[in-house]
């Protein structure tokens, strides 16, 4: 087994760990960072739980090696809040809109659909459900998700809290 120290800015916070090379960003921030808003879904990159951004970016955690976040940016669901601890305004969509039932896969919809909000990918419907393709939700929530992506992009694009 080889370690090796890593340096993770999660959620603002410089988080310095000593982890194995082959270990996840999804294990490094749930096992080592005590961070268990990201799910382990399938832990194959097919189901999207594990939803996190990397320096802005989404990606799958899963399938993302700690090592290669040293030194990067890593937004959780657990940093969505604002500085004086409001939700997000995707967060307060999902609530308004009962945008989940079981839960689980939640957090991972809510960061792919903050990032789908800022990448611009909400002119339509048919946008936002192929931008959120890559999110299962085995309760079958999807049209109350994409309701909740067009109120939060309603709410931001009025100058609302993030």
């Amino acid at each position: 087994m080889s370690l090796r120290s890593v340096l993770l800015d999660v959620n603002g916070q410089q988080r310095q760990l000593h982890l194995d090379v082959r270990t996840t960003l999804l294990d490094a921030l749930r096992e080592h960072a005590g961070l268990t808003g990201t799910k382990k879904g399938c832990d194959q990159g097919q189901c999207g739980a594990c939803t996190v951004h990397l320096d802005g970016q989404r990606v799958l955690s899963c399938l993302t090696l700690a090592v290669q976040a040293d030194g990067r940016r890593v937004t959780t669901i657990e940093g969505l809040q604002t500085s004086d601890g409001l939700l997000h305004a995707v967060q307060t969509a999902f609530i308004e809109r009962d945008a989940f039932q079981c839960g689980y896969c939640t957090p991972g919809q809510i960061m792919s659909a903050v990032a789908c909000i800022r990448e611009g990918h909400t002119a339509t419907d048919a946008d936002i459900r192929e931008y959120m393709s890559g999110n299962l939700c085995r309760c079958g929530a999807y049209p109350h998700i994409v309701a909740a992506v067009r109120d939060a992009t309603r709410r931001l694009q009025a100058g609302g809290t993030p």
